[in-house]
């Protein structure tokens, strides 16, 4: 499973611009998931797939009613939409007073996000633009179901200073203390510098010597461009050569990180929870056949044989929920993208 949350502790450091850029150049299937609180972006600023707007109803709003009725991963995709670029989008709330309607319901969404990148049908790992974490906000009860916090922050001394502060509090909630660089926990907290490229590599050095120094358990894992001209062209606001910009250049090397540090491990948890799942049918549909063929014997171990058998009619029960799956969509930057409306989806 893998559920990558990004955030920022105050201000506006460019969590949307990041979340975006990341998602447009994930190296598998994503969903991007606008979870603020206090309201999504994209709605303003990108075009949906048709050219038209984006349906502001239909995303994080929409999906407040389904999970008060329980959320199965693959019903996410009925609420998503598709950007001009491809990438597929779970629009967020309209304004803060929204959120309301979805009080109790965050660590639902948590699960179900996780969970997608292991359904059957259309696995997707999962970018959620949190929005800022500041105070009591619900949406850090996301972050236990996360693979990844990333926090992200520029480079004046406050906002580091803010940052190191932050990653340490995130530390005692999701992990019961500031733990040292040695012994991280999972989920990984890690910091995300929103840079001048021609300073970043010494930049992002100083500020991960801080961290590891103040045992925040946190490090720093990339950087982003601060490249205002490419995040226009992100948000469709100006034309360009997106793919070359400085914007997508980073975003393409964070990522690529980010899997090589960690996709393996992903790649094991899913493949540990299909073994897990397929060793369940497996022991109910032995459960169930010996209740077949012993009718007047009860199965072996009682009740949980039984449970074995209501566990293997269960999987085998038709299914009211059949899911969207839209088709995959090609996600990254095009070489020959010049299109601003493009850029948005990107």
């Amino acid at each position: 499973m893998a559920l990558i949350a990004l955030a920022a502790d105050k201000g506006s450091p460019g969590v949307t611009t990041a979340a975006v850029a990341l998602a447009a150049v994930w190296p598998r299937r994503v969903l991007l998931a606008e979870t603020d609180p206090a309201g999504g972006d994209l709605v303003y600023r990108s075009a949906a797939a048709h050219g038209g707007p984006l349906n502001p109803n239909v995303g994080m709003l929409s999906i407040a009613a389904t999970a008060r009725r329980g959320l199965v991963p693959d019903q996410l995709w009925d609420h998503v939409q598709p950007l001009s670029g491809g990438l597929e989008v779970l629009v967020g709330l309209g304004i803060a007073e929204q959120a309301a309607g979805l009080a109790g319901l965050w660590p639902t969404l948590g699960h179900a996000f996780a969970s997608l990148a292991d359904s059957p049908s259309a696995p997707a790992d999962v970018i959620a633009d949190c929005g800022r974490i500041s105070g009591d906000t619900p949406a850090v009860e996301l972050f236990s179901h996360a693979s990844l916090v990333l926090l992200i922050s520029r480079t004046e001394p406050e906002a580091i200073a803010r940052v190191r502060d932050r990653a340490a509090a995130l530390s005692t909630k999701l992990h019961g203390g500031p733990r040292g660089a040695a012994s991280l926990a999972t989920p990984v907290v890690g910091v995300v510098l929103v840079a001048d490229p021609n300073t970043a590599g010494k930049v992002s050095g100083q500020v991960n010597d801080m961290l590891v120094h103040a045992q925040t358990g946190a490090r720093v894992v990339g950087t982003i461009a601060d490249d205002p001209a490419g995040a226009d062209q992100l948000a469709g606001r100006r034309r360009g050569r997106l793919d070359k910009s400085l914007l997508i250049r980073s975003a393409r090397k964070v990522t690529a990180d980010l899997y090589q540090q960690y996709g393996a491990a992903w790649a094991v948890s899913a493949q540990a929870q299909q073994a897990h799942q397929a060793q369940q049918a497996h022991q109910a549909q032995q459960a169930h056949q010996a209740q077949q063929a012993n009718p007047g014997q009860q199965a072996p171990q009682g009740q949980q044989a039984h449970q074995a058998q209501q566990a293997y009619q269960g999987q085998h029960a038709p299914q009211n929920h059949q899911p969207h799956q839209p088709q995959p969509q090609p996600h990254q930057p095009h070489q020959g993208q010049t299109n601003g409306q493009a850029g948005a989806g990107r």
